[in-house]
């Protein structure tokens, strides 16, 4: 038995310590400082899409990311920042996710969104070694485009009939299963990310209200609706990236926090404890900022060619 070799080669390990240092490098030329938070702390993601591993009879949880705490040093003053670090999400392991992986965060104050997909489309294309520019979309221009459907103002009745028109091989037995924001996912993952050019990176942008998370939500105007102030890139199909415009009004995000923990009730999830010290840090006042969290392992997947995050890490899950 050889179970205890890494899945990766010295080669593998190389490129990855150079990834690293390009990285660090990249943040010392734009003076961003690096920081660490804790791996372990008392409260929990409360994403009901996103389940933490907990530890000590579930009295500390894994951080699924560094969000929390590093919107706290935030909210203290720090500037700029970023962490590279490892992150746990408890999901199955498969060709793209290890519930154990490395993960980039980063935030730059007075920043909008826009000009941080500007900054992270540089990085990215110097990584992956591009020779395209990026394509942007917004979220309701790559529906229109592909489906001929408006994502933010289609009702129910229309995306069931676009899911069945475009996915017959999906069968949806029981649509009261189904939520909007599912049905959106499914046409995304099936119909539209598919169509992303393989060569290039793709920024897609302004998503709908019902999945702004903890991102700013721009209000609506005559002439257009209320979207998200959120983006994801993927290199292809592979997703590497999502980030905000920051949400810092302290009550929204209580809000938001408060709703997922209604969720995941309704949905007869585990119960988390929210994180008072998170909220606390958005009353004493968090700066105007956008942020981004990078899958690094992926990222490596895609700069070395690889189909599986296997061979890009020492020792995936079932062997740690």
């Amino acid at each position: 038995m050889n179970n205890w070799k890494p899945t990766t080669d010295l080669t593998m390990l190389k490129q990855r310590a150079k990834m690293l240092a390009d990285i660090r490098n990249f943040f010392i030329q734009r003076n961003v400082l690096e920081v660490e938070t804790p791996a372990l702390s008392q409260a929990a993601n409360t994403d009901p899409y996103i389940e933490s591993f907990s530890l000590d009879s579930g009295q500390r949880f894994l951080h699924t990311s560094p969000e929390y705490a590093m919107k706290r040093l935030l909210a203290a003053g720090s500037g700029d920042i970023y962490q590279i670090c490892k992150v746990w999400r408890e999901e199955e392991a498969g060709s793209r996710h290890n519930p154990e992986f490395t993960l980039l965060e980063y935030y730059r104050v007075g920043f909008n969104y826009q000009q941080l997909m500007d900054e992270l489309e540089f990085l990215l294309i110097s990584l992956l070694k591009l020779k395209k520019p990026a394509k942007y979309y917004s979220y309701q221009q790559l529906f229109i485009e592909l489906l001929q459907i408006d994502p933010h103002k289609a009702d129910y009745s229309s995306l069931i009939d676009c899911v069945k028109r475009n996915i017959p091989q999906l069968e949806i037995a029981d649509e009261a299963c189904w939520s909007k924001q599912d049905l959106l996912d499914v046409l995304l993952t099936h119909c539209l990310e598919p169509s992303f050019a393989k060569d290039q990176l793709t920024f897609l942008y302004d998503y709908p209200v019902t999945q702004s998370a903890l991102a700013n939500i721009r209000e609506a105007t005559q002439r257009e609706v209320a979207v998200a102030e959120r983006f994801e890139i993927y290199f292809g199909t592979i997703e590497l990236a999502n980030g905000y415009q920051e949400l810092t009004d302290a009550s929204k995000n209580a809000q938001v926090i408060k709703a997922e923990l209604e969720q995941r009730k309704q949905q007869q999830q585990r119960e988390l404890p929210k994180d008072s010290y998170f909220l606390q840090a958005m009353e004493a006042g968090m700066p105007q900022a956008s942020g981004v969290a990078i899958g690094l392992d992926r990222l490596l997947m895609c700069a070395t060619r690889q189909s599986e995050i296997q061979q890009v890490i020492s020792f995936p899950w079932d062997r740690a």
